[in-house]
């Protein structure tokens, strides 16, 4: 049987690539903390993510330990991200998957941090993900999908269906934004699509951390 134990990141490549994280964070929350009051934001926009607001400050203490890089928005605006193709190859928008919070976060095959990080997110789907949450990830290799359905299958990543994006689109809307400075990089979304924070970096994310934070955006006690 597989010991079924979070996640923790032991290598010292991924503990060097987490505090890098950490000084990139500092730019994230630049823009987390600013957005809203500039990038073209829409008073319909601002209003939409009204709410988010609370939720968004509610997650600052949560953002320690496994998580400490998580950047908290001060004023949540929409995420927009351009369409997907799903393993059949057929259009798929992470606008379907809602009202539901969700984990977004970019990977790619040749993205050693992110190959790391790809069974604690499987973990988190498998113990949190249901009506209320999902992991949604967005696979950004070249060429068509071969490459990150058989790595998913090769190891045991089988609670996180495929999102492809080969035009690296999603990569280039979450830097124009200055959330994403590299890979793997995560976004927390409410149900109403508005960004609540973000993280560059790998995770821990089946860790009692993790699950904390995700308890703060659905509003549950941790």
């Amino acid at each position: 049987m597989k010991d079924k134990k979070p996640t923790l990141f032991p290598s010292t490549k991924l503990v060097a690539i987490a505090a890098l994280a950490g000084l990139v964070a500092g730019g994230i929350a630049v823009y987390m903390k600013e957005a809203g009051d500039g990038n073209g934001a829409s008073a319909a926009a601002a209003s939409q993510c009204a709410p988010a607001k609370a939720v968004a400050a509610r997650l600052q203490p949560l953002a320690k330990g496994q998580v400490a890089a998580f950047i908290p928005a001060n004023d949540p605006t929409p995420l927009s991200l351009p369409v997907l193709k799903d393993e059949a190859g057929k259009d798929i928008s992470i606008d379907g998957y809602r009202p539901k919070v969700q984990l977004v976060n970019l990977w790619a095959t040749w993205c050693v941090p992110c190959r790391e990080e790809m069974p604690a997110l499987n973990g988190l789907q498998k113990s949190m993900g249901g009506d209320h949450f999902q992991v949604t990830t967005i696979n950004l290799d070249n060429g068509d999908a071969a490459k990150p359905i058989a790595f998913l299958k090769d190891n045991e990543i089988d609670a996180l269906p495929l999102h492809h994006d080969a035009s690296l689109s999603s990569f280039n809307a979450l830097k124009k934004l200055g959330v994403a400075m590299g890979l793997p990089a995560t976004v927390l979304v409410d149900g109403q699509g508005c960004m609540l924070g973000a993280m560059n970096g790998p995770a821990a994310w089946d860790s009692d951390d993790a699950k904390a934070l995700i308890k703060g955006a659905l509003g549950e006690g941790a």
